[in-house]
């Protein structure tokens, strides 16, 4: 409850896990049959980086604000078409903004926020809007009790805050209470790289949990050798749609090309952790 996400709105972290989430919600839409989004730590929706929590820490220059004032010179398709939704929309939306835009007549998307704040200006944004759900609601309560989704075809953004010491272990069992309700959907996993110490045994339980077709996309601004920092981030994937892992790689080398520091040990990778 103490997780504030507008402090770090915009960041390095922030570009990645949107790019990703854009690429992914477009991917499904390359068949007609309409969507749902559930997005399990929906936030507040959209942030103003010009002032408050944002403006203090500034982590968004040195991420959105890198990629919007001086873009890489020809950009991926996934990584142009999020950079353009952030100038169109205005504030810097979070991905219930994010998914809102893309979609379709008939696609729904269902936000769940437990911080009060949060989930009033969730409420507000989406007050009068038939396409989109909005339920107070603890995530990973929300992974076992509005799944499988209506319609039954979609993607599921679990983006945890990660200030609990069994923040991995809770994502692990909430990504498999998922998927056994739901194992056509796509999930997608956002996670923090500090140290690999706490992901080794992570991606262990993942490899263990029975789930099928699993990839972490990952992107390195340096080493992850110090445990009070986040050196990277990654997405986890279980289900990717089609040609994920061909076209998810050059579009984080653009992001590193333009966010990195040249720093030792910085890079893309991309692990398959379970076949199909």
């Amino acid at each position: 409850m103490n997780y504030r996400h507008a402090f770090h709105a915009g960041n390095f972290a922030d570009c990645m896990k949107h790019a990703v989430l854009v690429w992914l919600v477009r991917a499904l839409q390359q068949k007609p049959a309409p969507i749902a989004v559930l997005d399990t730590h929906a936030g507040a929706g959209a942030y103003d980086l010009s002032g408050g929590p944002a403006e203090r820490t500034g982590e968004w220059r040195a991420g959105i604000g890198r990629l919007v004032d001086d873009p890489p010179p020809a950009l991926p398709v996934g990584l142009a078409d999020y950079v353009g939704l952030v100038q169109r929309l205005g504030l810097y939306p979070g991905s219930p903004a994010l998914i809102r835009a893309l979609l379709r007549p008939d696609d729904r998307l269902i936000c769940c926020e437990l911080h009060p704040e949060a989930h009033a200006a969730l409420r507000r944004r989406f007050a009068h809007d038939v396409a989109v759900a909005v339920h107070r609601r603890d995530a990973w309560e929300a992974l076992g009790a509005l799944l499988p989704p209506q319609p039954r075809r979609g993607l599921v953004l679990v983006d945890a805050p990660f200030e609990a010491a069994d923040e991995f272990d809770r994502l692990a069992k909430g990504l498999v209470t998922g998927w056994t309700r739901f194992r056509t959907g796509v999930f997608a996993a956002w996670y923090p790289i500090k140290h690999r110490a706490s992901i080794r045994p992570w991606f262990a339980a993942l490899r263990q949990s029975g789930m099928r077709d699993v990839v972490a996309a990952e992107l390195l601004l340096r080493d992850p050798v110090d445990p009070a920092r986040l050196n990277g981030c990654g997405m986890l994937v279980v289900n990717p749609p089609y040609r994920f892992e061909a076209e998810a790689m050059p579009m984080l080398g653009a992001l590193l090309d333009r966010l990195g520091g040249r720093e030792a040990g910085e890079g893309v990778e991309m692990v398959r952790l379970v076949d199909e």
